[in-house]
């Protein structure tokens, strides 16, 4: 794999690629990851991570913060957590929240079985066992510290929105990176191609060279890493968001060792 194969190109994006918001600790990430995987995490992935988690909120909320300051405001309200994602399919992620949020309860619409009878979203359980839902409170000092250095706050309830999306992001990253590691490698990607009537499709290629470049993994099988992390971005986002997260995720771990 070539050296630095994602080395950052200018973009005029405003967004978390280039910051150095200590948002969400290694020691959180490590966590999260202990909750999916028995594998070793090197501090390398955990910074990795979370500088892609840090990458995605930061977008979220820049996308939320537009659509507040339509109506002069800069609290951030749910339904601006809305807006931005329906302006910004990259933005979508963490799709498993979605069903616990109060906010998008409603919105996603019912699902129905084989047999056309709508399937209801389990009820709560009792259980002690971890999952990114129950461990969402997990976020809320990242989020904070997010929120300020875009200079804005938000209501409780786009604080817990927010909560939610990045442990589940971060859950689901955790369980790719696992999955890389399984498998060697990643053999599928994250892509989306927009069609417009009359006008040719773009035939150059889907995913770039250097992501390609992460489809086939090196090191132990008993150690998540840097690359691992990388590849599991790969499938979990696409567009310009994954291209800066993993230029900011590269920025992080440069100068980090692995262990």
């Amino acid at each position: 794999m070539p050296a630095h194969p994602l080395r950052p190109a200018h973009t005029g994006s405003t967004s978390a690629a280039g910051l150095d918001v200590p948002s969400f600790k290694p020691s959180l990430v490590k966590a999260v990851f202990r909750d999916v995987t028995p594998l070793h995490v090197s501090r390398s992935a955990a910074r990795a991570a979370a500088s892609v988690t840090r990458t995605v909120l930061t977008d979220i909320i820049d996308g939320a913060r537009r659509a507040a300051e339509e109506e002069a405001r800069k609290k951030l309200l749910p339904r601006d957590l809305v807006t931005a994602i329906d302006r910004d399919v990259e933005l979508e992620v963490g799709g498993g929240w979605y069903d616990h949020s109060p906010t998008f309860k409603g919105l996603t619409g019912n699902v129905y079985g084989a047999e056309g009878v709508a399937v209801h979203a389990p009820k709560r359980s009792r259980s002690r066992k971890p999952s990114a839902v129950v461990g969402a409170h997990r976020f809320e000092g990242g989020v904070r510290k997010l929120l300020r250095n875009r200079g804005v706050t938000a209501v409780p309830a786009m604080v817990r929105e927010l909560d939610g999306l990045a442990s589940v992001f971060l859950t689901d990253l955790a369980r790719d990176a696992a999955m890389v590691v399984r498998e060697g490698g990643i053999k599928r990607f994250g892509t989306v191609t927009l069609m417009m009537p009359g006008v040719p499709a773009d035939t150059r290629p889907s995913v770039p060279e250097s992501v390609l470049a992460l489809s086939t993994r090196t090191g132990d099988g008993r150690t998540i890493g840097r690359d691992d992390v990388l590849a599991a971005t790969t499938i979990q986002l696409f567009g310009e968001v994954r291209q800066r997260a993993l230029v900011a995720a590269h920025g992080a771990t440069e100068t980090g060792s692995e262990g």
